[in-house]
């Protein structure tokens, strides 16, 4: 038996910031951000609008296009380093607003490679026989932890979400293989330093700017360049393939220097590679999902067709996932 993904979602806020847009805010300049990221604009929440607000809307489609009721799901997973609060979880709030009462769930931080986590966390349960209906969502309200002051971070990240529907499968379609790396030494070069129970909220920590995201940019750009082409070989070589026959390539969006680098050092082709990252920029969780839903809207995957995933992020995280598409 294997996990297959039937169903696929996304949700981006109705607001879009453009780089001109981010001229009027910091020392930045459209050319400047395109040249260096390939990001031209980035969808933003509104006021009031959580992780939670935009993983609801996900899951409601995902609903709606199987065609299956909210007592039928089973477990709700969100991948998210952007709750909408550290407790109750993400899934929770989630599992409530579309009365899936039969489930239970859980949120998983993996940052920018959380999704690939919590799918690989949801095939195994959907694999072991317990488990039927699985929805798995990257969700992340970049927008409330990033310095609009910072032109090297809060030009990279955006809002969004993305989720898949996993199901139990008797054909070859579904998750073939996977995987997964941490390395914690990497920690100090992406992280939030504040809000936790190192350095809980305070005066100082608010003053000193400490609850948004912090970034060694080249450092994690020379990581992220090598351990994603490293690990999508790897995959490759152990499944017996070449990258002639993947049909579509879906980086991690976080810089097109970053995705080109890898996918020219893994010999993908320009057509066999999704990059979006000029609409929405880095939505963290929500990268993966949302370009994987898009590739099925336009029809770019059929069955049988052979996907790779790959992600990089905080912790130093990373890692890919080989699926074989069709739905059952």
């Amino acid at each position: 038996m294997k996990a297959a993904i039937t169903t696929t979602a996304r949700y981006v806020p109705e607001r879009i910031m453009t780089n001109f847009d981010l001229e009027k805010m910091v020392e930045t300049s459209d050319e400047w951000i395109q040249t260096r990221t390939g990001i031209a604009e980035r969808h933003v929440v509104e006021k009031g609008q959580t992780s939670s607000f935009m993983a609801t809307k996900v899951a409601k489609i995902l609903l709606h296009k199987s065609k299956t009721s909210p007592k039928d799901i089973d477990l709700i997973i969100i991948a998210t380093v952007t709750p909408d609060m550290l407790f109750p979880a993400t899934a929770a709030l989630v599992q409530d607003n579309i009365g899936a009462h039969k489930a239970w769930g859980f949120d998983l931080s993996g940052a920018c490679t959380g999704f690939l986590y919590a799918l690989e966390t949801g095939r195994l349960l959907v694999e072991s026989g317990k488990y039927n209906k699985v929805i798995v969502i990257g969700v992340d309200t970049m927008s409330s932890i990033l310095d609009y002051t910072d032109r090297n971070t809060c030009v990279l990240f955006g809002d969004g979400a993305g989720g898949v529907l996993l199901e139990s499968s008797k054909k070859e379609n579904g998750v073939m293989d996977s995987i997964l790396f941490l390395d914690g030494s990497g920690g100090k070069y992406l992280h939030m330093p504040a809000g936790g129970s190192l350095l809980p909220a305070s005066h100082d920590t608010v003053d000193k700017k400490l609850h948004y995201l912090k970034q060694e940019g080249k450092t994690v750009f020379k990581f992220a360049v090598k351990k994603m082409a490293d690990v999508c070989s790897e995959i490759l070589e152990r499944n017996g393939m070449t990258s002639e026959k993947i049909k579509l390539f879906i980086p991690h969006q976080a810089n097109k220097r970053i995705i080109d680098a890898a996918a020219q050092r893994c010999g993908f082709t320009e057509n066999q590679v999704l990059i979006n990252i000029n609409k929405y920029g880095n939505t963290t969780a929500g990268t993966i999902p949302i370009g994987l839903d898009e590739a099925v809207e336009d029809g770019i995957i059929q069955n049988g067709d052979l996907i790779l995933l790959s992600a990089f992020g905080a912790g130093f995280s990373w890692g890919s996932m080989l699926l074989r598409w069709g739905v059952n």
